[in-house]
């Protein structure tokens, strides 16, 4: 091995060597072929300042170039976005708010207010033609990647009340915004266009519904596999495809001036959809079933149906209906397999979402200039015109969904959730003011309009289910009945057998029926929600196999959230769970940590004990569940509270429990359990503090209920000094939250070789013995309850 590693060094040296000693000849020789340069006498004025000013003015020149100002310009809008982004998110609002609101801050209404030079060097009129090219681009993509998002297969399912709903929700708020325009168009339009193309370019923005956004927040609000959830994403769907044909209409009347002279573009439009629908779709379809997957899907397939989106976009442009049409129709075309569509959506949504559509968002903050609107009269008009925006699909949408029968609940909430507008209003609106039919103020006030629509569908959706809360019935019930619920909350899928057996041993009782819930949480509300049903199938799988060779009831919830800790809490306080059991993951190996201690003799003091603090968190807070979040579900959660730190758990057959504190006597009742549930157990007790010896009560709970029924399988240990060797001999471990906060303070390497361990945080304090006769009348207390 020496011998080789020396070879590389000696060949590597002597190329380099023969490099230099052949580049230096050639400079050498070719010197002698120089001819003598022309002397031109300068003056005293000529001579630069100096080399490093001539570096400064190069700097000066160049970033003045067009694609460096461009690349300035995508930077400053990336930046912005994702700051305005991530701020949104925290408050509980999609992204797409953020962004919208960082393209207008961008824009004359502010940056052109506060750092008018800055505004005009960094978006300078001259290079917003680049920066308006890739924004349509973008835009392009992203209608693609919507047609990929609509499933026509569940849509023709649910054809029926659904289509009437949404048929209604385009008509009532598209008739709206036509009588709107009839008072406002002598105002602000009448000598800029006629009013056939703006009273339709107001009914569709008042119509239009954003399907993306609508997901997203579905999806985030754990309604996808609910009635409500199903109705409102088929409604937004359907929503879509007639905005959108609608769209195409509109901007061919507008064109041609008339109805009738838009026939000949409708005509048109018509036959290349039917081409595309009846000829080009089966053929898609045909080239999906012979690439499947990612690896048959290549380059050269990928080139091929970009070159049928572009096409298809130059086409729908060419005829007079705009390139985005053109570009959602050949998405809607593609073949219905999900997967085939998920492959596609993989190689273009990130870029399209993240890099483009920021673009896009900022160019429309460029030109919406809140400051037009300069007087109370105009913030009235535009006040008015977000009362008739969310009055018309309100109206629209409840009305029709109470006429076929849905609840309130479900009808108030379809009406929010279909008022969210988005990123599509202000697709409609650029069209419209390009074209020259929306004059400036009133593009201003539509953009506001679907700032405020979409900011509202979250807390308005938060207002309808705090005038409709969730019945208790079923969990009033299930607590008469002794049903003890646990939440599992699954990070890793494969956790979830371990965590699933633990509550089985730990958790289930004779005279109480345990039922589990597994909760699986994606981080990122912005995740396609094409991708849940995946998610939550491949999240399941093991602890269903496991679940099924049980009794034990398991249910499912699959949510995505921005904040995991928060949203588990929340669910488990919401639904009143008894228990929640969490996993801490695997904390760092064994030999990784030994290595570790090794070098502590050749570093420095301070070194050292930064390593020693490093070894301690990685031993007491393992993995991604570190102390933090940890301490936020035992503080926030209404319920007791189980951290599995697993350390490739099989069985509980040797367990050992400690007891450091009065506190922890609690952990006894868990004890008599696992004993009950699986006679191969035997537990060994660490009582460190004489804490049964010094508390009477508990002493007799001991006897009683443990030494005297499982003698041969409990004992309590005389050992009073913790050591690796010590844990090496258990392969299960119980202790409660107090403790372990305590030896994760006080103690040092001896716990790097613990079992499996489960922290258990209980909300009550008090352990008392009951009487026969309070036994029957209500629950112990001391553990949960956990009732026997």
């Amino acid at each position: 091995m020496k011998n080789s590693y020396s070879k590389t060094w000696i060949f590597f040296l002597s190329m380099l060597l023969i490099f230099f000693i052949g580049a230096y000849t050639v400079v050498q020789q070719g010197k002698q072929q120089e001819q003598e340069p022309e002397i031109i006498s300068v003056t005293h004025e000529d001579v630069p300042a100096g080399q490093f000013q001539a570096f400064l003015d190069s700097l000066a020149e160049n970033i003045t170039a067009p694609i460096a100002l461009l690349l300035l310009q995508i930077l400053a809008i990336l930046i912005v976005a994702r700051i305005f982004s991530f701020i949104f998110v925290k408050i509980g609002q999609p992204t797409v708010i953020g962004e919208i609101l960082a393209g207008i801050i961008l824009g004359p209404s502010l940056l052109g207010v506060i750092f008018p030079d800055a505004y005009y060097f960094l978006f300078d009129p001259s290079s917003l033609g680049n920066l308006y090219i890739l924004s349509q681009i973008g835009l392009v993509l992203f209608m693609f990647v919507i047609g990929l998002e609509l499933n026509f297969d569940d849509l023709r399912q649910k054809m029926g009340e659904t289509f009437a709903i949404s048929t209604a929700s385009i008509i009532i708020p598209f008739l709206f915004g036509m009588i709107l325009s009839f008072f406002v168009y002598k105002e602000f339009a009448s000598g800029q266009t006629d009013f056939l193309s703006f009273s339709l370019f107001i009914g569709i923005s008042m119509s239009i519904t954003a399907f993306p956004v609508l997901a997203r927040i579905v999806q985030e609000k754990g309604l996808t596999k609910t009635s409500l959830g199903s109705l409102s994403i088929a409604g937004a769907a359907v929503n879509d495809v007639v905005a959108w044909c609608l769209l195409a209409a509109v901007i061919a009347i507008t064109k041609t001036g008339s109805f009738v002279s838009s026939l000949y573009t409708i005509g048109f439009a018509v036959v290349y959809t039917s081409l595309m629908l009846l000829v080009v779709r089966p053929f898609l379809k045909k080239l999906a079933s012979v690439y499947k997957n990612s690896e048959l899907i290549n380059k050269s397939i990928v080139a091929f149906l970009f070159l049928i989106l572009i096409g298809s976009a130059f086409i729908t442009q060419l005829i007079g209906i705009h390139a985005l049409f053109g570009a959602f129709l050949v998405g809607v075309i593609m073949p219905q397999d999900m997967n085939f569509r998920k492959i596609l959506m993989e190689k273009i949504e990130d870029v399209a979402s993240t890099l483009f559509l920021p673009l896009f968002f900022v160019y429309t903050g460029l030109q919406t200039n809140i400051g037009l609107l300069n007087s109370p009269y105009l913030w009235g008009i535009c006040l008015i015109f977000i009362l008739v925006a969310v009055g018309g699909k309100f109206i629209g949408s409840a009305a029709a969904a109470r006429f076929f029968g849905e609840s309130w609940y479900n009808s108030l909430s379809l009406g929010m959730l279909m008022n969210t507008r988005g990123l599509m209003e202000l697709i409609v609106l650029n069209i419209g003011y390009e074209m020259g039919i929306l004059p400036e103020s009133v593009f201003v006030m539509l953009v506001i309009v679907a700032l405020v629509t979409t900011f509202m569908t979250t807390p308005g959706m938060s207002l309808i289910n705090w005038f409709f809360p969730p019945k208790r019935e079923r969990i009033i019930r299930e607590k008469a009945l002794g049903v003890f619920n646990v939440l599992i909350s699954i990070g890793n899928p494969a956790s979830g057998k371990s965590l699933f057996r633990v509550a089985k041993t730990v958790l289930n009782g004779y005279k109480n029926s345990l039922s589990i819930t597994a909760l699986h949480i994606t981080p990122g509300t912005d995740t396609n929600p094409m991708y849940g049903e995946q998610f939550s199938e491949e999240s399941f799988l093991p602890i269903r196999e496991v679940a099924q060779d049980t009794s034990i009831p398991l249910s499912t919830k699959y949510k995505v959230a921005d904040n995991i800790e928060a949203d588990i809490t929340k669910y488990v306080n919401q639904n009143e769970f008894d228990f929640l059991l969490v996993g801490a993951g695997v904390s760092l190996g064994d030999n990784a940590i030994n290595k570790r201690t090794k070098l502590f003799k050749k570093l420095s003091w301070l070194n050292r004990k930064i390593n020693y603090m490093l070894n301690r968190r990685a031993i007491f807070y393992p993995g991604t569940t570190v102390k933090d979040k940890v301490q936020y579900f035992v503080e926030h959660s209404d319920c007791s509270v189980g951290i599995l730190i697993n350390r490739g758990y099989t069985n509980s057959e040797t367990t050992l429990i400690l007891l450091q504190e009065v506190n922890d006597v609690f952990l006894l009742r868990y004890a008599r359990r696992m004993l009950r549930n699986n006679p191969n157990v035997h537990i060994t007790i660490i009582d460190l503090n004489k804490v049964l010896s010094s508390n009477k009560t508990a002493l007799e709970y001991y006897d009683r209920e443990l030494k005297s029924i499982f003698a041969a399988s409990i004992k309590i240990s005389r050992i009073k000094e913790l050591t690796t060797d010590l844990f090496s001999r258990f392969n299960f471990m119980l202790v409660s939250y107090q403790a372990w906060e305590h030896f994760s303070e006080n103690s040092n390497n001896e716990f790097v070789n613990i079992p499996t361990t489960l922290i258990i945080n209980k909300k009550t304090t008090r352990f008392t013995v009951k009487t026969r006769k309070q036994k029957k009348s209500e629950p112990e207390e001391g553990i949960d309850p956990l009732y026997e």
